[in-house]
């Protein structure tokens, strides 16, 4: 039952957010590894973004990828806050005094979501794929050009087999390592603060969204880079073995990045992650939260 509603929640909050992720996805592979100012801007920010993308693609543009966005966020969500909520509630994450261990709960965290990550990577690479396929006039990164997600599984299956499938999911690892633990990390301690203070009265589910809005900021100052490198590692196009062409990995992905388009290459569409992870870690949490206290309320 912990898995289930943690997949659910993840998925109602994907369903709010998933129009944030296709403008960030799009900003991330805008002027990929050109300097700055030599490239067109078709995106100059998250609202003109949102803006072109209705006028040219169409506003059902703003959704796509929506299918395997919300497997990815049942698969990965369901396991990642799964298994720590198990770990919170067995008392894991907690000290023989009973303290909350920022420790544990990061290192929790971490585990958890490179568990969930792994298992969920061919959806997610499929789901960047479909959200950055673009009309040539607003086209941003390569292109592939998929018909949806079972057709676009199948075709990287048959192309280049269960490897071609998981490519990029090792490089993709640390953007899930260093948010994952990150989010539950703030969550759980922030929560723990605002019961201690007495801010809101208990049990409040205004305790839940505060902690989760603390969680936002931290998850996205921390994960933009890993995410940046990682939309970049799933989207590049590939050989006739499935390897990719522009990319070695993580590290290569981040040093070039870096190299080519400034410090600040890394952190491209940080608006779009933060409106997008913001109100995703938010929903998510709170959903959560509520969910797992209602459950434990009436079955007891």
């Amino acid at each position: 039952m912990d898995f289930l509603m943690s997949g659910l929640a993840a998925c109602g909050a994907c369903v709010f957010t998933n129009p944030l992720e296709v403008v960030k996805t799009r900003m991330q592979l805008q002027g990929e590894l050109k300097a700055p100012g030599t490239y067109q801007r078709h995106y100059r920010n998250v609202f003109h973004a949102f803006f072109t993308i209705g006028k040219v693609d169409g506003l059902a543009a703003l959704q796509k990828g929506l299918a395997p966005a919300l497997l990815y966020q049942f698969l990965m969500n369901g396991i990642r806050l799964g298994t720590y909520g198990l770990a919170e509630s067995r008392g894991y994450l907690r000290t023989d005094e009973g303290i909350h261990s920022p420790i544990r709960s990061a290192a929790a965290g971490a585990l958890a979501g490179v568990m969930g990550a792994y298992l969920g990577s061919p959806i997610y690479m499929v789901k960047t794929h479909l959200q950055a396929q673009a009309k040539s006039e607003i086209a941003v990164g390569h292109q592939y050009k998929h018909q949806g997600m079972f057709q676009a599984l199948t075709e990287i299956g048959q192309k280049h087999g269960l490897v071609g499938l998981w490519r990029g999911a090792v490089g993709g690892l640390p953007r899930v390592v260093v948010g994952s633990s990150t989010q539950l990390c703030t969550f759980s301690s922030t929560k723990d603060l605002l019961s201690e203070w007495e801010i809101f009265p208990p049990q409040s589910w205004k305790v839940a969204l505060a902690a989760a809005m603390v969680s936002g900021i931290a998850v996205v100052l921390a994960m933009t880079p890993f995410d940046v490198a990682s939309t970049r590692l799933y989207n590049q196009p590939t050989d006739t073995h499935g390897k990719g062409l522009m990319y070695r990995g993580i590290l290569d992905a981040l040093l070039q990045t870096a190299r080519k388009e400034g410090f600040f290459g890394m952190y491209k569409g940080i608006g779009a992650s933060y409106f997008r992870l913001g109100p995703h870690t938010i929903l998510s949490l709170f959903f959560w939260d509520q969910l797992r206290f209602f459950y434990s309320t009436y079955t007891k």
